[in-house]
């Protein structure tokens, strides 16, 4: 049996209209995406319990260890040299962390996985002047008990970790939920 003329004209209707939906999807995504990466950031939880008592190397291969923070505020990033939302934060954290360095304030990024020497070459493309970590063995998203990259962590100056963030983040979300903490 073969379609009508109303159901041929309705189907060709529906195929033109999916055509240019489809087209104007083309021409505005690029646009969409790009202000979007920018304002979206991840919002953080308030959280409240005792930071991980966490021991890896630096790039140079010297133990560190989180306790040796004690008494600074610390945002410790969890993220990887494959990740593009980790990609995309390190911009903001770099521009943090050359504003607040002088206020009793680091930031610890701690690599998931990847030989030194990658990160270190990653580290350099990128300008990163904040201590990184290397975590072969993925320890700090186990005792952060969060497997998702990238992840962050705000703690106190007492050794606790206040803030949580599962995802990307901003200049503006950090300016709004780490200086409060720094000003303390």
């Amino acid at each position: 049996m073969r379609p009508g003329r109303p159901q041929l004209l309705a189907l060709a209707l529906i195929g033109a209209g999916l055509v240019i939906l489809g087209v104007a999807v083309w021409v505005l995504l690029p646009s969409l995406t790009a202000a979007s990466q920018e304002e979206i950031s991840a919002i953080p939880v308030q959280v409240d319990y005792a930071a991980p008592d966490l021991s890896l190397t630096d790039l140079a291969g010297n133990p560190v260890s989180l306790n040796d923070y004690r008494g600074s505020v610390v945002l410790v990033n969890n993220w990887a040299t494959w990740c593009p939302p980790c990609k995309a934060e390190m911009p903001a954290l770099q521009a943090y962390y050359e504003a607040h360095q002088g206020q009793n304030f680091t930031i610890i990024a701690i690599e998931a996985g990847q030989p030194a020497s990658e990160v270190a070459d990653f580290v350099r493309r990128y300008g990163l002047t904040f201590p990184v970590w290397t975590d072969p063995t993925l320890k700090a998203t186990v005792a952060f008990r969060n497997p998702g990259l990238p992840s962050s962590y705000v703690i106190d100056a007492s050794g606790t970790v206040r803030l949580a963030w599962a995802g990307a983040i901003n200049l503006d979300k950090l300016e709004e939920h780490v200086t409060p903490l720094l000003e303390e």
